[in-house]
This record gives structure tokens, sequence and C-alpha cells, in this order.
């Protein structure tokens, strides 16, 4: 029996949004139980604050968050990816689960066009977590 924690790697350009609320909905809602990561393969300097300000609206601060580059290690390590609009920059490698979620682009958006892309993004990352195995807990709001 493995043991070992499944891991989730989300991948958008900028890894300011979406990928950003992806990682932080894994993250909270399997109470720790994913190993999650996010990347971009242009990274922006800051994480959308509008896509900060959606998630404090769920409880979660993802303010301390930093976009990190798209590396083929991270990918390698991860089980599965989740591509949010990354293209033909996002690595592929054997033996991994890839899915690509199509999803509007929360960038140059406020916060009320934000909000239905959050919800979109919370219903996957929740069906993700069951076909994981992972118990979804509760948002701490």
């Amino acid at each position: 029996m493995n043991d070992r924690r499944p891991s989730v790697m989300f991948v958008c350009v900028h890894n300011a949004g979406r990928s950003q609320m992806g990682a932080a909905y894994t993250h909270h809602l399997s109470g720790g139980a994913v190993e999650v990561r996010s990347a971009g393969s242009a990274p922006a300097d800051t994480v959308n604050p509008a896509v900060r300000e959606a998630m404090l609206e769920e409880g979660i601060d993802i303010s301390a968050e930093k976009p990190k580059v798209l590396t083929p290690e991270a990918v390698q390590a991860s089980d599965v990816v989740i591509t949010m609009g990354c293209g033909d920059a996002c690595p592929y490698y054997p033996g991994k689960r890839y899915e690509d979620w199509v999803l509007a682009d929360p960038a140059g958006q406020g916060v009320e066009a934000v909000r239905p892309i959050r919800e979109d993004i919370r219903r996957r990352v929740t069906e993700l977590l069951g076909e994981l195995g992972v118990e979804v807990q509760p948002l701490g709001r």
C-alpha cells in the first residue's frame, strides 16, 4: 500500500490567478492531505489583487503567495498536472495524469468577474479530490 500523499500541480501563464486559486483550494479543501504546487510559464510579479480579494471572501488568504516559474522538475514531481491555459509551454512526461481546465482568465478583471471563475475552480477541485480518494474538508470561513 502506498502511504505517500498525492501531489497536484496547477499551471497557468502568469501563476497569478487561476493556478493560485486551484492550489489554495486544493491545500485547504484537502486539509493538507495533498501536496500542492503551482507555477506559470511566464510568471507575473504578484498575485492578481482581485483573485486575492475573491479568495479572502472564502476565508483563504493567499497574500503571501508569489508567482513561480514552471520547471520540468516540478512537473516530474507531481502525480496530476492541471493546466489552465499554459498552452504548449507545459512539459509533458509519460505516466503523469494531465487535465486541461478551460477557464476564463481573471487578468485585468474585477472581483465580480473573478467570483464565477473561483466557483468553477472550487467545484473542479472538489471533484478532483474525490477522484483522488481525499476527503473534502470544510473551509473555515
